[in-house]
């Protein structure tokens, strides 16, 4: 019994054991179970925060992505305000700047650089000599002492005369090219001083040609003024051709325009995100024809306000000046030169202008400009003076003689003579003219009618074959001839030009003042005849 007892007791001891074992091993397991959970849940938290952190990453960039964007389309648009504000202050930007040159400016000032010679031709200090002290205390009664000494000095004085040769030598040898170096830069000095004397009489010379008025001179410092002038922006080909009549103060320029492309074909730039594109919004067709009228009609005026600004020698009575557009045929390819404005103005007239408040266009057409309409569509006007009809008038009588033989000079026609080219001339233009009888034409030459209705009626023609400019005089007497013939119209034909009191009086009346100039194009326009005019 007592064993037995004692079996089941270690039975169940035994499988109270097992049964902790089992349920240690199951805790172990579930342990397990749970921390690789715990772990399989970090791993999806940290995938979770990966991709929330990747997410915001891309967001991020995204939201910088089109910043960036909106960057450019913002720098695009304020290049675009940039040229359009350049372009629209044309005029404004050259009223705050002095014309004027300053024939100082034109010397050679800059002295020439002194001379500095290499540090090492710099001057050597001369060896000295070896100072060998005599033995002193116990060491001057050994045996040889003396003998000893005397070999030393010796020999401090060999090695010292060797020194010294070998600094002669080096010396002589830095002397030499020191005066070489020397020699070539007082040679460049000479040279440069020499330009620079040059130089500063030709300013002279041009200064006083310039002031007392030399045709060339003028010339050359007018297209010194105008090229010089800074355009602020790109585009502008800055090209000219100058004439001067030195006799009536007359200055003459045809000036090579801008094309209709200076002005930006976009208003302004977005950015579309569902695209990811930057695109641009075209310009209205009527925003660039008032933009070109406007930059025409600036160049127009910043051109006559610089030119008389800059007029030191009191030199211009009056400038003529044609804008040209030299581009080509849409239609036919060719190059083309297309006259879009044309204006003469007198210097006095031209400075009682406020230019910082004028309407630019609305004031070249006050004074008596011709301005295209649309000038973007090369809509071309006629010039009040072809500038290749001003050059010839103002060629000296040996280049306009040179070659042309067989064309006539109408100075070389007698008065009667050229009534009669004037009369016929205007018979061809479509007038019913009658040439007067000398001596009884009680100051009138031709008397023209034109037939149209309405726009038509009688014409009173005088000519004047001068060498000489036209005064106010002969205007008058036209003017009092028209009101006693009752006539609507007068014109005064001329071999020379006008003075500006002419041009003056006859502004606000039906005159019409036809110069060298203009009557050689109306010739070879309705006459076919290439004349010249040589004074």
């Amino acid at each position: 019994m007592g064993r037995r007892s004692g079996l089941e007791g270690f039975l169940r001891a035994t499988a109270r054991a097992a049964a902790a074992a089992e349920r240690e091993r199951q805790r172990g397991i579930r342990t397990q179970l749970t921390q690789l959970r715990q772990l399989e849940r970090q791993e999806r938290m940290a995938i979770a925060q990966m991709a929330r952190e990747d997410r915001e990453t891309q967001k991020l960039a995204k939201a910088q992505y089109i910043e960036d964007r909106q960057s450019e389309v913002d720098d695009l648009n304020a290049e675009l305000l940039d040229r359009l504000d350049a372009l629209q202050n044309i005029l404004a930007h050259t009223l705050s700047h002095d014309d004027c040159i300053n024939f100082d400016t034109l010397r050679l000032a800059h002295p020439f650089e002194p001379f500095t010679p290499p540090p090492e031709l710099a001057p050597g200090v001369q060896p000295r000599a070896r100072i060998v002290p005599p033995p002193k205390g116990l060491g001057k009664f050994f045996p040889g002492a003396e003998k000893k000494h005397a070999l030393a000095i010796a020999q401090a004085g060999n090695d010292h005369k060797k020194a010294v040769e070998e600094f002669t030598r080096v010396e002589t040898a830095k002397r030499t090219e020191f005066l070489k170096l020397k020699k070539e830069y007082d040679q460049r000095r000479t040279a440069y001083e020499n330009e620079v004397q040059r130089r500063n009489d030709e300013v002279d010379s041009f200064r006083q040609a310039y002031l007392t008025r030399e045709v060339d001179a003028v010339v050359a410092y007018n297209e010194m003024v105008l090229t010089r002038s800074e355009y602020p922006t790109e585009g502008f080909p800055q090209r000219f051709r100058i004439a001067y009549n030195a006799e009536s103060g007359e200055l003459a320029i045809e000036y090579d325009l801008p094309e209709v492309s200076v002005i930006p074909s976009e208003s302004d730039y977005r950015y579309i995100k569902t695209k990811d594109l930057i695109e641009s919004k075209a310009r209205k067709s009527t925003e660039i024809k008032q933009l070109y009228q406007d930059i025409v009609a600036s160049i127009t005026l910043r051109t006559l306000h610089e030119l008389f600004e800059a007029d030191q020698a009191e030199a211009l009575t009056m400038i003529i000046f044609n804008g040209v557009i030299d581009t080509h045929d849409p239609a036919s390819g060719r190059e083309i030169r297309v006259p879009v404005v044309s204006v003469r103005v007198s210097k006095v007239d031209f400075l009682t202008l406020r230019l910082d408040r004028v309407d630019k266009v609305v004031c070249l057409r006050n004074l008596g400009a011709q301005v295209s309409n649309r000038p973007d569509e090369l809509q071309a006007i006629k010039p009040i003076i072809e500038f290749n009809m001003i050059d010839k008038r103002f060629i000296e009588q040996g280049d306009a003689l040179s070659g042309l033989e067989s064309r006539p000079n109408l100075l070389d026609l007698t008065p009667s003579e050229f009534e009669v080219l004037v009369s016929n001339l205007f018979s061809k233009m479509g007038l019913d003219t009658k040439l007067t009888r000398s001596s009884r034409d009680g100051g009138v030459d031709a008397v023209a009618f034109d037939t149209r209705p309405v726009l038509g009626g009688k014409v009173i023609i005088q000519a004047k074959r001068y060498r000489d400019t036209v005064g106010v005089s002969a205007v008058r007497d036209l003017y009092g001839t028209m009101l006693n013939e009752g006539a609507n119209k007068g014109i005064l034909v001329c071999t020379s030009g006008y003075g500006p009191d002419a041009y003056n009086f006859s502004k606000d009346k039906p005159i019409e003042l036809i110069d060298g100039g203009g009557l050689l194009y109306l010739l070879r326009e309705h006459a076919g005849t290439d004349a010249r005019i040589a004074i």
